[in-house]
């Protein structure tokens, strides 16, 4: 892993990537919209930036070109597509052989197992409700980009982020194949540490072609996880 491009890299979770991308020493480049290029000011020559929406096939064509791996943050604004057009365009373009690694929330499912508790599912539906009346955001078109990904032949992973929360790094959190397992509970993880995992997911091949759902390796769930695997 050499050369990493990032979409989306002006976000909180893209600017959180970028700095533990660039402590691997990988060389980064990236895409974010015209307006947030000034986000980036500390990174100033330090990164490549490739102005342009993240769906703009001709901007992720020259972004991930030579790129070994992409780290990719499905947004799902407006009612355009927005999400599913990014990851079409990751998954065409890329190069061939590329990590692809593709951020979204919990309510992802991959194989219908996951077993949601009611506060997510309530969130879930009034705010995903809302917000398409509003216009605003398509958490269905955010279930398609993933359905697109699932189905594809690359090598990729979807890693499905918990609550977040601000704060310095706690670790590499831990994960489980569905929500619902018991080390997911605390339903919690700095969100440095969401960027951190996508990051670790270039160079972990155990994770090709998984839908990691991640909670923080300090949450009382995982910790409690911990203490009874060491009791086993």
């Amino acid at each position: 892993m050499k050369r990493v491009c990032i979409i989306g890299i002006s976000g909180k979770l893209g600017q959180h990537m970028t700095e533990h991308a660039l402590a691997r020493g990988y060389e980064v480049v990236g895409v974010c919209r015209p307006e947030s290029v000034a986000k980036l000011d500390r990174f100033a020559g330090r990164i490549t930036l490739f102005p342009g929406r993240t769906d703009d096939r001709a901007v992720i064509a020259q972004a991930v070109k030579g790129c070994d791996g992409v780290l990719t943050v499905l947004v799902p604004w407006g009612m355009q597509h927005y999400a599913s057009g990014t990851a079409q365009a990751v998954l065409d373009l890329a190069e061939p052989g590329a990590r692809l690694v593709f951020s979204c929330g919990w309510h992802i499912s991959r194989d219908g197992k996951d077993r949601y508790p009611l506060k997510l599912r309530a969130f879930v539906a009034v705010f995903g409700a809302v917000a398409r009346w509003l216009r605003l955001v398509d958490l269905n078109d955010q279930v398609e980009a993933t359905r697109r990904i699932f189905a594809s032949d690359r090598d990729w992973t979807v890693v499905r982020g918990s609550d977040l929360e601000e704060g310095p790094s706690e670790g590499l959190p831990v994960w489980a194949r569905h929500v619902g397992d018991p080390v997911l509970a605390s339903n919690l993880t700095r969100r440095t540490d969401f960027a951190l995992f996508m990051v670790h997911a270039l160079t972990d091949d155990s994770l090709i072609r998984e839908a990691p759902a991640i909670c923080g390796c300090n949450a009382p769930s995982a910790l409690a996880h911990a203490e009874a695997s060491t009791t086993l």
